[in-house]
């Protein structure tokens, strides 16, 4: 493994993210990363797809793509000069003439169905899954309504002979004021959480209580997200998956918890009524909750 491969594997290292969870951020195979890793470019279908790969590599890890890209370069060996071989001269034939014309059309047609297919393999991934990714808003219909008051009460007319002559009236009824919404307060049996120490990947919390009440809601277009317990001072993965814009996912964990998100600012994390700073970026993001007992 050379500087390349070393330096993407300890990026990821640092960040404490697995080759599956790489895979879930960038879309792209583990034994692709694990070539990446290796340099054994040979695996991967094309140089194409090679410089694709590790640029999308770099970005999920949070090193510089161009810097990395530089760095491929130079590890990518220059092809051999090929050996000049002199040839015969011969009249030309008028089935040479037609041999080479059909090379040239070959060629040209060739080349063209490659931009083609590249131009719809980029209108797949950037178009068609953006647009099942947004949702759009449905109007409904207009509907007419009455321009009267619908708050005003009728009164009925006084009856023949009590003073007909008088017309009947509206009187609106008052609106009633409506009550200040009560603030919401922390769960119950949750404690207050208090931030030990913060890095750009990784934030350490610790609560005293009983338990944690953990919620997980996509802020952006989606976000993939993982919830690990410490059961024993053992790791279990609780769940894990992708989630779409407003959705939600709620835990309620009576152990130490660690929370991962793909992108942080496209996640928001609530833990016992609190609402944790995850940051603006679009790097991935740790949070630990250290459960402490109650003195």
């Amino acid at each position: 493994m050379s500087e390349l491969g070393q330096r993407l594997k300890q990026a990821r290292l640092e960040k404490r993210m697995s080759l599956d969870d790489l895979q879930e951020v960038t879309k792209i195979r583990t034994r692709y990363l694990e070539a990446i890793e290796e340099e054994n470019y040979k695996v991967l279908p094309g140089s194409f797809y090679v410089r694709a790969f590790i640029k999308s590599y770099a970005e999920a890890v949070g090193l510089d793509p161009n810097e990395v890209l530089n760095m491929y370069q130079g590890t990518v060996p220059a092809a051999p000069p090929e050996p000049t071989v002199e040839t015969i001269r011969t009249p030309r034939r008028s089935s040479a003439r037609s041999t080479d014309r059909l090379s040239k059309w070959a060629s040209t047609i060739m080349v063209v169905s490659f931009v083609l297919l590249i131009a719809a393999i980029v209108y797949y991934f950037v178009v068609v899954n953006n647009k099942g990714d947004s949702s759009g808003a449905i109007n409904e219909p207009n509907r007419l309504t009455d321009t009267a008051d619908p708050n005003a009460t009728s009164v009925p007319s006084p009856a023949p002979g009590n003073g007909g002559g008088a017309t009947a009236t509206t009187t609106p009824t008052p609106t009633p004021t409506p009550s200040a919404t009560p603030t919401p307060t922390p769960t119950p049996g949750g404690g207050a959480l208090t931030l030990v120490n913060s890095s750009n990947s990784l934030d350490n919390y610790t609560a005293v209580g009983g338990k944690l009440d953990i919620t997980v809601t996509a802020a952006g277009t989606q976000c993939w997200y993982r919830v690990d317990s410490f059961p024993n001072n053992s790791k279990k993965m609780e769940k894990q998956g992708t989630l779409k814009q407003g959705e939600t996912e709620t835990f309620s964990l009576t152990t130490t918890a660690q929370i991962r998100v793909g992108a942080a600012n496209a996640a928001k994390i609530t833990v016992n009524g609190q609402e944790l700073n995850v940051g603006d970026a679009s790097n991935p993001k740790n949070i630990k909750i250290t459960l402490q007992p109650q003195p």
